[in-house]
């Protein structure tokens, strides 16, 4: 039964054999910041790119427009209200959210 203090006297004196580490603060933190940035150039900044893009493509949406839903239905605006739009595709009209508006394919004249 020696295993038992052993590893306990090893695992006491961690990694280095007791001794303290000898990088500042601040250079232990750079890191962690170089990371949020990189993480922030990535991911966040072409979301809100996007996301911008989006909204002013769906301000600018008008009666006549050709466009695609979320849910791949091609259709052509016939009106828009506040939330709302209506849309026809073939000799149906749906009335949809404006968020779910993906993209127009072609704008009237």
């Amino acid at each position: 039964m020696m295993t038992a203090p052993l590893f306990g006297e090893i695992f006491a004196m961690g990694p280095s054999g007791g001794a303290q580490s000898s990088l500042p603060a601040w250079a232990q933190v750079v890191p962690f910041l170089l990371l949020f940035g990189v993480m922030y150039l990535v991911l966040i900044l072409p979301q809100q790119k996007k996301e911008k893009h989006r909204g002013t493509m769906l301000k600018a949406l008008k009666a006549g427009d050709k466009v695609v839903t979320s849910s791949g239905i091609v259709g052509v605006v016939v009106s828009i209200r506040e939330q709302h739009v209506t849309l026809r595709s073939d000799e149906t009209k749906f009335e949809l959210l404006k968020s779910a508006i993906q993209e127009v394919t072609e704008r009237k004249p």
